[in-house]
């Protein structure tokens, strides 16, 4: 019998990030274990009755069991208590059902303090799969008050679950030097893995066709997310409006397109060579191929920041396409200079932007750019080395 892995998760399967960051995982996991994944899904995902089934389907045809939960953001800041409650009460249920786990895989910090609960009830070891540094992001996005009695409770539980956790799994190296100068008892002699955001290779390829002559500047995520730096982001659309009047702008996000415009409040000029649309991740290979660049602005020199693996990097490399960021956004600064697959903007004025897109249109002129960005995401976030570095991670703490 193979053995039985619970993998809990806050976010969903049916969403972008999940389709692309969770289930293949799982997928691959699923030839060696027997997996029953507990997710909260989006309202706005479980409407969509079509990918709700396929999606159970997919997981049947995998022996995977799949237990969604419905996802609620209010009340704030009580919500992740309430998910808290209703996912300890699902994941034990999930004992008599199913069998005891011999592991619990905990994606994030609830269902890492879920899995340390019933670690200390059961003795089952867990993983802290951290992804990224959530107190601290929750107080950049302005959720979360630094040194208020909640932050202290969850800095708390964080030391636990690094400390207690079979291992350690994080996103980025600069994640890891940061919990190890705060940590050092904790994580001495833990077990650290970092396995950054992948992409599926195959999906995601060099376009058949060669780029179009006018320049499409992409921007794919959440951008209200309180720790997107919109300010920067219209900077740089305006200062490539400037250098090239024949440039266009696509925001590609799940965010409300009027509420993303109004945030960005571009001019009249800029605005109407600018689309704002949703996209379902299908359609998202064929989306980045057609874009020049691609933009990414987070709040860098946050410690928030430290943990943050872009999740459309891996994909937008992959396609060929360079990347802009700025500093301090977890290992991004020190890939875009080691492999020269991007430039990295210093600040918001005209004067730095402008900067910024001057080395851009340098960088665009060589020939070899493509490739370098496809063999960047083949050496360091192909899916195959993820599921790999999972699979042995397993395998350490069972056998």
């Amino acid at each position: 019998m193979p053995k039985h892995i619970l993998y809990i998760t806050r976010n969903g399967l049916l969403e972008p990030l999940g389709q692309s960051q969770i289930f293949p995982y799982l997928c691959a996991l699923s030839s060696d274990y027997s997996i029953t994944v507990i997710s909260f899904e989006k309202p706005v995902d479980r409407l969509n009755t079509v990918s709700l089934h396929e999606m159970h389907c997919m997981c049947n045809s995998r022996g995977i069991h799949w237990v969604p939960l419905r996802f609620r953001q209010k009340p704030r800041p009580w919500a992740p208590l309430l998910a808290f409650a209703q996912l300890a009460l699902v994941a034990l249920l999930q004992w008599p059902r199913r069998g005891r786990p011999h592991l619990l895989h905990a994606r994030s910090y609830v269902p890492a303090v879920i899995a340390l609960l019933l670690h200390r009830l059961t003795r089952v070891p867990f993983i802290f799969d951290m992804r990224a540094l959530w107190p601290e992001e929750l107080i950049t996005a302005g959720h979360l008050k630094f040194g208020s009695k909640l932050h202290c409770s969850l800095l708390w539980l964080e030391r636990l679950c690094l400390h207690e956790s079979s291992a350690v799994v994080s996103l980025t190296q600069a994640a890891v030097a940061y919990l190890e100068r705060k940590y050092p008892n904790e994580l001495a002699s833990q077990r650290i893995v970092v396995i950054p955001t992948c992409v599926d290779l195959q999906r995601f390829q060099l376009p058949d066709q060669s780029p179009s002559s006018s320049l499409v500047i992409g921007c794919i995520g959440t951008v209200l997310s309180g720790w997107f730096l919109t300010d920067w982001l219209l900077a740089f659309f305006e200062a490539i409006a400037r250098a090239d009047p024949t440039s266009r702008f696509e925001v590609i996000s799940r965010d409300a397109s009027a509420e993303i415009l109004a945030a960005l409040h571009p001019e009249p000029a800029l605005a109407s060579r600018l689309k704002v649309l949703s996209a379902a991740p299908v359609e998202m290979p064929s989306i980045v191929q057609r874009h020049s660049v691609s933009v990414m602005f987070y709040a860098g020199g946050a410690i928030s920041e430290l943990g943050r693996s872009p999740t459309r990097m891996a994909e937008v490399l992959s396609c060929g396409i360079p990347v802009v960021s700025n500093s301090g956004v977890g290992d991004v600064e020190h890939l875009i200079r080691e492999h020269r697959v991007g430039v990295l903007a210093s600040g918001p004025s005209s004067a730095e932007m402008d900067a910024c897109v001057a080395e851009l249109l340098c960088l665009l002129q060589e020939p070899s750019l493509a490739k370098r960005c496809r063999r960047t995401a083949e050496q360091l976030f192909s899916l195959e080395s993820g599921i790999a570095a999972y699979k042995n991670l397993y395998a350490q703490i069972l056998d």
